[in-house]
């Protein structure tokens, strides 16, 4: 069984692990781990250079998360963590007292960093690093190219970080702007995966800066509109909020309703030219499930708060036999 996931940080980072459960509970290999081949393809329009070093803030979530070393409160760094370096750059009069990178985090910049320099493209420094960290998956980034996002405001462009986290989204979005997204290419192995998989799954990622930046780049929503796997996503909008941070303000910004019906009309079903087959929303939003099936939509209603492991693996299991694949 081959599975592929789409996934931005903290959300997609959860539901993989979910996933993984369910594959080693259902799938196992008998060493502790599972039959099934997982891959997961991260967002890469958070990134930023930074100190000198370049921070890939999902790709790192997934790291962390899926090998066991997540701040699990946040949902995002490493626990344990210290501050030590980031407080003695301050006392310099630099760095940015909103976006702090932690001693143990810090390492794994200056080591993705010195393998950049040395010439290896991200996808092998991405390889690399997950020897350490064995998340149980293969991790890809969505691109070798370096691309950034930057938030168009009234007073000029953002990057999406200071926007996101300084400001808390709270700066109204005039839309955003992708630098590098229109000459990248997917990295190494990404298309084969997409055309490869039984399933491709779409998790509940920010559909607009996560989701929507690895569709956007050239070739990726071609692949997904024409491989023979079966592509179900999972609402990230429950009751009409984002499960988590602020995708309401992005959404906002190109004109789409922050509800689960809305969302599953942005993204599309394939039959009409968009990247979905199916949808699972949560029971908040249940009264979505009529409009979308009249429309063609394989959809269901099922609680998707992620609340744990074992409920995640269930999520996981709900969205896959949406489209008929029961481990």
């Amino acid at each position: 069984m081959n599975i592929t996931v789409l996934s931005g940080g903290v959300g997609g980072a959860r539901f993989t692990r979910g996933l993984l459960a369910l594959l080693r509970e259902r799938l196992p290999d008998g060493a502790g781990g599972t039959t099934a081949h997982v891959t997961v393809v991260a967002n890469t329009g958070d990134d930023l250079w930074l100190h000198g070093v370049r921070v890939c803030p999902d790709l790192d979530t997934l790291l962390y998360t899926l090998g066991d070393a997540v701040h699990e409160e946040q949902g995002w760094g490493r626990r344990d963590e210290s501050r030590r370096v980031s407080d003695d750059l301050a006392a310099y009069g630099l760095g940015w007292e909103w976006f702090t990178l932690g001693d143990l985090d810090l390492a794994t910049h200056l080591a993705r960093t010195e393998l950049l320099r040395r010439g290896l493209p991200l996808s092998a420094v991405v390889e690399r690093l997950a020897q350490r960290w064995r998340p149980g998956v293969r991790l890809l980034p969505m691109t070798d190219h370096e691309v950034e996002t930057h938030v168009r405001t009234a007073d000029g462009l953002l990057h999406f970080e200071e926007w996101w986290v300084r400001h808390r989204a709270a700066v109204p979005a005039l839309g955003f702007e992708q630098v590098g997204l229109a000459g990248s290419s997917p990295a190494p192995g990404v298309l084969d995966a997409i055309a490869g998989a039984d399933v491709v799954v779409v998790p509940p990622s920010n559909p607009v800066v996560s989701v929507g930046t690895i569709l956007a780049v050239p070739g990726v929503g071609d692949a997904l509109r024409t491989t023979t796997a079966r592509v179900v996503g999972v609402s990230p909008v429950v009751g009409g909020a984002p499960v988590r941070g602020m995708a309401d303000a992005c959404l906002a910004a190109i004109g789409v309703e922050t509800s689960a019906l809305a969302v599953a009309r942005h993204y599309g079903r394939r039959a009409a030219g968009g990247v979905l087959d199916a949808w699972l929303v949560d029971t908040a939003d249940a009264d979505a499930v009529a409009p979308l099936r009249a429309e063609g939509w394989d959809v269901a209603a099922a609680g998707t708060l992620m609340h744990d492991v074992p409920t995640t693996a269930g999520i996981a299991a709900r969205a896959l036999a949406l489209v008929g694949l029961t481990p």
